[in-house]
């Protein structure tokens, strides 16, 4: 009778850790969510508080829940390499982000934008290997090159991949997709260079406030458009933050206590979730093409995946 006591006790610790582990997948999960809407969500801010004071906004109140749902960092146990290029590297990244998709002129735009910026997660994996050397099988070659082609296809618009056409959506606004592709490469060397350094730790909220510092001095020194409030900015500048810093949370409770497989696989769908929800909030009807495009992005990223879990 002892011995069944003692087993039934052991299966139900085994099946708590389970059910704990599938919540913790299950708010990871949320954080795809989450992040899946940034795009449409900045966009809808910026067009009533402009690029840089809707993305200072954002970032403010995104560290004030960030503050609140992890807390502040303890510098001091933090190595000083990963605080210097952490910072300067995340910093830049978000800046990116934010202006390239406040700047855009439509919300179609503003789309395509964000499409470009999911270019890291393929970027990253080569970087893995070139720097970090990660092992990697072959499928890293046409996984990347998916990925850049389905880049093309959403640029070159209902021609799919056309160099003409490319040339003309670029030229339309080449700040916003300089900055993408910009946000792109500095957020592949951040994932790099802080698996070497950052020693296990997370400075998600001082880098947050760090951003938000910088875009209010941009804001101040660069003399940006006024800010119109209304109910219509409050509640999407709420709901942008929330999905910014509530997602930084959520995912790192995903990761620390979740299924991590799980969780990295469902990540490299975020393109075609984004394109979704972003098209949903700003009401914007999308040729089929760029689906194709959105698509090839996914696989492409799944087949870098793949090619260094493989190893």
């Amino acid at each position: 009778m002892q011995r069944y006591s003692s087993i039934k006790a052991s299966t139900e610790k085994v099946m708590k850790m389970i059910i704990s582990k599938s919540k913790a997948t299950g708010i990871g999960l949320i954080a795809v969510l989450l992040w899946s809407s940034i795009v449409g969500l900045i966009r809808s801010v910026s067009e009533s508080l402009g690029a840089t004071g809707g993305a200072a906004m954002i970032y403010s109140l995104a560290s004030v829940f960030l503050f609140l749902s992890i807390g502040f960092p303890r510098l001091r146990e933090f190595p000083r390499n990963y605080l210097i290029w952490g910072s300067l590297l995340f910093v830049s990244y978000e800046l990116c982000l934010a202006l390239s998709i406040g700047y855009a002129h439509t919300g179609q735009q503003a789309i395509e934008v964000g499409m470009v910026n999911y270019l890291w997660p393929a970027l990253t994996m080569v970087c893995a290997i070139l720097f970090n050397q990660q092992k990697s099988g072959l499928l890293i070659i046409p996984g990347f090159i998916l990925a850049l082609a389905g880049i093309c296809w959403v640029l070159g618009g209902e021609q799919g991949i056309d160099l003409a056409s490319m040339a003309t959506n670029i030229q339309d606004n080449p700040l916003s997709y300089a900055l993408a592709l910009t946000g792109t490469l500095i957020w592949a060397a951040y994932c790099t260079v802080t698996a070497r350094i950052a020693n296990g730790k997370n400075g998600v909220t001082l880098f947050f406030i760090l951003t938000a510092t910088a875009l209010w001095v941009k804001y101040v020194l660069m003399g940006a458009d006024p800010m119109h409030f209304d109910l219509h900015a409050l509640i999407y500048l709420v709901l942008a933050a929330a999905a910014m810093g509530f997602g930084y949370a959520a995912w790192n409770v995903g990761i620390l206590h979740g299924h991590v497989t799980i969780l990295a696989g469902a990540s490299y769908f975020i393109p075609v979730l984004s394109a979704a929800l972003a098209a949903l909030v700003l009401q914007t009807s999308l040729a089929i093409s760029f689906w194709q495009g959105a698509a090839m992005v996914c696989i492409g990223s799944v087949l870098c995946w793949i090619a260094t879990r493989q190893q």
